[in-house]
């Protein structure tokens, strides 16, 4: 299923991360998953929240530099190996992922994992037609659409 996810350049200092997440925490916005890549300078705050539109908006008002971006949502199996069958049902069919990140749902809900694809309607396509994981992800995601 795709989502919406928020990217936020984030300064590397002290209270970088600690800014956003106070932002959109001040803002009353859930902050359902996070990835944070970086460098010696800055880093990039990947996030999946429950209000994507107005996180936007919130970080664009405190001078934040920030955009939105689908990406799909899969929930798997929280079992050894349910990432390593979804990663290579993928592979073998030639998607390349630019990044993955993924985290345990609420009560039987299993895990998710979230991924941007260099083709996401093939990537999406794959999965369900596989098996491998749920594309729906709808115990966790519904809110997020």
């Amino acid at each position: 299923m795709r989502i919406k996810q928020i990217s936020a350049f984030v300064e590397n200092k002290i209270d970088g991360i600690s800014e956003i997440t106070n932002i959109l925490s001040t803002n009353g916005i859930n902050i359902r998953a996070s990835l944070i890549a970086d460098t010696a300078e800055f880093g990039i705050l990947r996030m999946i929240v429950d209000d994507p539109d107005r996180a936007v908006k919130v970080l664009e008002e405190a001078g934040i530099a920030v955009k939105i971006s689908e990406v799909i949502a899969v929930e798997m199996p929280d079992k050894t190996g349910g990432l390593s069958a979804i990663l290579s049902v993928l592979s073998g069919r030639g998607i390349n992922l630019e990044y993955v990140y993924a985290f345990v749902g609420r009560g039987d809900t299993g895990a998710m994992v979230v991924f941007k694809a260099d083709d996401q309607d093939a990537a999406e396509r794959i999965i369900a037609e596989s098996g491998v994981a749920d594309i729906n992800a709808s115990s966790v995601f519904d809110s997020l659409k």
